[in-house]
């Protein structure tokens, strides 16, 4: 089957909700892809809709694990030892268009993007049961969901890091519309364009949201929007917005750094005080044996194992140095998503401390270096570990490799800074030496069965 954007966006609104991550399921009626203005009727038709793009942001082609892989496999962070052969493409920056990986997530992500347009392109008048304010929520999270999907996949399939093609190289395609005639088969928007587009909904969501009525952190919130403002500013060197918006999360006074002895708690407990956005799940509801637990212990598949470069990134006493561990053969994330059978951990997508690292950096990049200092200190502060004397950009990278370890983030901040990937450790499977910055394999290939239902969509430089 053709995993076109179309199909995608389809399954949105036909196919069954399955592990879904949310109280509600879809209704029967949404499920049998009946007429849009006849079924969906209330608020709580409104809010089935999106629990189905949360559901599929859960899913393990997402954020359920490989997302958060492909951040770590193709970095000085991890590896994959091929143990049930997971991985093994993505980690060795060796895909083809035909790759299962590329594919998958290509065509979840879009499936998620569905799910948002069809909740925000509801004309709200005829939704009878439902304030205004409680509607406008339920739009605000999908408009958030949208940007965040597009942003993601502008990340991976981008051209904006191969051959010096920055932010007039070609993107994705950005996709406002669900089955949509005049535009089932769009073209790649540019790098500029995908990150104006996802900085719009960003702000249409802040314009339409109150405070008072954000969820809990297995929802997008007006805290969320921001956050995820100062992320993608951060990302496009945007940096006086990206100050900006961190700031905001910051002042609400909603979050706090966990301390040394809460940390590791805070990946096997629902919303803590740093959580700001997770993937739900639960013992009954979860990824499973496909989840991050399983990828990266020994104890299953196991396939994604830890370099000893990151292992000694961390001193002695700091807490962090112990949720990695030894198996005698390999080093181990086994802190950060510990628990298995059940599989019930929360998946962190944006936590405080990314936030506060985001605004050190931000007050560096604008040349606010005392202000930077003291916000980079907060989270060694809160880790048992030694305090930096300076912030410099060197001290503030290294931070965010330490604290966001195994998350995903260390291909993003090695790209984005203009950086080669590392070549550490005889583990690693790009080569025998470092793959320059600029390399065609910093970006995925478009899928070929996109390319095959969708002649509009050019494929990546080095893929064709």
């Amino acid at each position: 089957m053709r995993k076109t954007i179309y199909l995608a966006l389809a399954l949105a609104f036909s196919a069954p909700m399955i592990n879904s991550c949310r109280d509600e399921s879809l209704d029967p009626t949404l499920q049998q892809s009946k007429d849009l203005a006849t079924s969906i009727n209330t608020l709580e038709d409104l809010t089935a809709v999106l629990n189905a793009g949360y559901n599929r942001m859960s899913q393990a082609a997402y954020y359920g694990r490989d997302y958060i892989i492909f951040g770590e496999v193709r970095t000085d962070n991890a590896f994959s030892n091929a143990n049930s052969n997971r991985f093994v493409t993505p980690a060795a920056m060796k895909m083809t268009p035909n790759d299962a990986y590329a594919a998958d997530t290509w065509a979840q992500i879009y499936a998620v993007i569905g799910s948002a347009n069809i909740a925000i392109n509801k004309d709200a008048a005829t939704i009878t049961e439902g304030t205004p304010a409680e509607i406008n929520q339920i739009k605000g999270e999908a408009l958030i969901m949208r940007a965040l999907a597009h942003f993601d996949l502008v990340k991976l399939y981008g051209q904006q890091h191969v051959n010096g093609g920055g932010m007039t190289a070609l993107g994705v395609p950005y996709v406002t519309t669900f089955r949509d005639p005049a535009n089932l088969l769009p073209k790649r928007n540019t790098v500029q364009e995908v990150y104006t587009f996802a900085l719009k909904d960003l702000n249409d969501a802040l314009a339409i949201m109150s405070p008072t009525l954000n969820r809990n952190s297995h929802y997008f919130s007006t805290h969320a929007a921001d956050a995820i403002k100062a992320r993608m500013a951060l990302y496009f060197k945007d940096y006086k917005l990206a100050e900006e918006s961190a700031l905001k999360v910051i002042e609400s006074g909603k979050y706090k750094v966990a301390t040394a002895s809460a940390f590791p708690a805070t990946f096997n407990t629902d919303n803590t005080s740093n959580q700001i956005f997770s993937i739900a799940a639960s013992e009954t509801d979860n990824m499973g044996i496909n989840g991050l637990a399983n990828i990266y212990q020994k104890s299953s598949y196991g396939d994604v194992a830890a370099l000893k470069d990151i292992f000694d990134q961390f001193a002695e006493g700091d807490v962090r140095k112990t949720m990695i561990t030894n198996d005698g053969k390999f080093y181990r994330n086994s802190g950060k998503y510990p628990s298995r059978d059940p599989y019930k951990d929360d998946i962190p997508v944006i936590r405080y401390e990314e936030v506060v690292l985001t605004y050190a950096e931000a007050l560096f990049r604008n040349g606010k270096t005392a202000e930077a200092l003291v916000y980079l200190n907060m989270i060694p502060a809160n880790r048992g570990a030694a305090l930096y004397t300076e912030a410099t950009l060197s001290n503030i990278l290294l931070e965010r490799r330490k604290e966001l370890a195994f998350e995903g983030f260390r291909f993003d901040d090695l790209a984005r800074t203009g950086r080669d990937i590392p070549k550490v450790d005889i583990s690693q499977t790009f080569g025998p030496t470092s793959v320059p910055y600029g390399s065609y394999n910093y970006a995925f290939p478009i899928p070929n069965t996109e390319r095959g239902a969708n002649s509009n969509v050019e494929q990546n430089n080095g893929y064709q």
